[in-house]
């Protein structure tokens, strides 16, 4: 049974009534969108709905009730599919089946998608079918449904009337493309993507008609991993051209998902995230405050974590905390391959002897075993970790204070469709360190006469480490375009200065359902 934090009071709100879903339990920044996003929502006049995943007990920051708490959120509770899974079965096969991934990561509960056998596909769509009646589907005026996942199935499936628009936040993007890559690999050798396990098993290195790119991905897949890729591609592709329209969070975005998907640019709309700017704004502690502080999240409560994946397994001692009376610099995100961390700690190493003044590299974030490539502790361990600390996952109600003890965000991601994180910063008065690459030319010195940070060509260490040099020894510049990313966050990134985009898009949705009805359209296609 779903579980419900409240039952909705009036589900109609003046606006009319949105039924929104995320198939994922807390974690990430689609979560975050979801929470910011449908409150906005609710300030504006419409009655919004939640339906999501959900881990743990109260208290627990992957717990939808407690997440989204004060919301009328009604989730399907993973605990069971992930104990199951620490048994030694499968948590994609429990009753209530642990949502896939859209990216393969060894011992996780939530398998890639492409792991997942076709049969699981319909059980996977039906037992939202439940939490979505519960959050007022059945007098729904659009479907927010974010990423591409199987509620789409479930609500095609039951409710086939209603408007459907689709948020995309890239990670779809990335695997649908992350398939492709395997399936023209697979080719490439005469084979197929089902078949590349066995295939690998009797070519261990590879093949002469492979280039070094490639290798490169043949040596570092899981091939048993991505038998089910093409099922689970297509099937994405098909929920996005049944979707009536689609949400991408920027301009690059929008082009990506008509060459990835094969939807026409008149079905897609970019509207980027935004930021709470009253949660998030200049609030500087003072040298004592920032201490305690950081005392708090490196020594008292520590989680830090390396590849034993236990929170708490990197922690530090007060004499530590002498480094964090300097410039400060935090990264905030996953241990995700994109997110380039482990760069991130060599250009700090790199930069580190050229700084004019104390510096510290705060890593805030990636939760407690999960991680791809490089685990970044270990490229820190190699390339001396001086200055460098890692705080671990603390949740998103700490990262005000964590982000308004520091100095400027660190972010070396490559491809970031819109990340959450410098939007936050930005709020707080930071500038931001970032790359030219996804969204961020999106956000950051988006006006040249006002640059609100430092952008830079993706997956060059060499330039990043000057970035941060100069972040560190001009403090007046770092002040400067902290100011000029303050006044901008506040001008142009609040959630309600968004709702308007998302407004159009449920009225364009509306617009093509009504015609699909009336064309006998409805049918989706499996």
């Amino acid at each position: 049974m779903p579980q419900s934090s409240r039952r909705t009071g009036s589900l109609t709100g003046a606006k009319g009534h949105v039924v929104m879903g995320l198939l994922f339990f807390p974690r990430g920044g689609s979560a975050q969108v979801t929470r910011y996003l449908s409150a906005a929502l609710a300030r504006s006049d419409w009655s919004v709905g939640l339906v999501a995943g959900s881990l743990g007990t109260a208290g627990d920051e992957t717990h939808a009730p407690t997440f989204f708490a004060g919301a009328a959120v009604h989730s399907l509770d993973y605990s069971d599919a992930e104990r199951r899974f620490a048994a030694g079965g499968s948590a994609v096969e429990a009753a209530v089946p642990m949502h896939p991934s859209y990216e393969d990561r060894a011992d996780a509960p939530d398998v890639v998608f492409a792991a997942v056998p076709p049969g699981a596909a319909e059980h996977l769509a039906a037992v939202w079918e439940a939490p979505l009646a519960y959050a007022g589907a059945d007098h729904a005026d659009v479907f927010h449904l974010h990423h591409l996942t199987p509620q789409h199935d479930a609500v095609r499936h039951r409710w086939p009337a209603t408007a459907v628009v689709a948020h995309l936040h890239g990670t779809e993007l990335k695997f649908v493309e992350a398939v492709d890559r395997r399936v023209a690999l697979a080719t490439t050798v005469g084979t197929t993507l089902a078949a590349m396990p066995e295939w690998v098993a009797t070519n261990p290195y590879g093949s002469p008609d492979l280039d070094d790119a490639q290798l490169r991905l043949l040596h570092t897949t899981r091939w048993s991993q991505w038998r089910h890729g093409e099922f689970w591609r297509d099937r994405l592709r098909r929920q996005a051209r049944a979707a009536d329209h689609l949400v991408v969070v920027s301009p690059t975005d929008r082009a990506t998902a008509g060459a990835v998907l094969g939807v026409t640019p008149d079905r897609v709309t970019d509207v980027p995230n935004g930021v709470d700017v009253e949660r998030f704004r200049p609030q500087p502690p003072s040298v004592e405050r920032r201490r305690v502080q950081f005392r708090h999240w490196l020594v008292e409560d520590p989680r830090g974590w390396d590849e034993d994946g236990f929170a708490g397994s990197v922690a530090y001692r007060e004499p530590d905390l002498d480094r964090l009376q300097g410039v400060v610099l935090m990264y905030v995100g996953r241990f995700s391959a994109a997110k380039r961390v482990p760069l991130l700690v060599r250009a700090f190493a790199r930069a580190r002897p050229h700084f004019d003044r104390l510096a510290a590299l705060v890593v805030w974030g990636g939760h407690a075993g999960e991680w791809e490539d490089e685990h970044p502790v270990t490229v820190a361990r190699g390339v001396g970790d001086e200055g460098i600390f890692f705080a671990g996952w603390r949740g998103h109600d700490e990262l005000p204070d964590a982000l308004a003890a520091s100095h400027a965000l660190v972010m070396p991601s490559v491809n970031d469709s819109y990340p959450q994180a410098p939007l936050e910063a930005m709020a707080v008065g930071l500038p931001v360190v970032a790359t030219t690459s996804g969204g961020f030319p999106f956000m950051i010195n988006v006006e040249p006469a006002r640059p609100t940070g430092w952008l830079v060509e993706p997956d060059d260490e060499v330039a990043f480490s000057e970035a941060l040099i100069e972040v560190v020894n001009h403090p007046q510049e770092r002040a400067r375009r902290g100011a000029a990313a303050l006044t901008y966050a506040r001008a142009h990134l609040s959630w309600d200065g968004r709702v308007d985009g998302f407004q159009e898009a449920y009225a364009r949705a509306a617009e093509r359902r009504t015609a699909r009805v009336a064309g006998s359209t409805l049918r989706f296609p499996v």
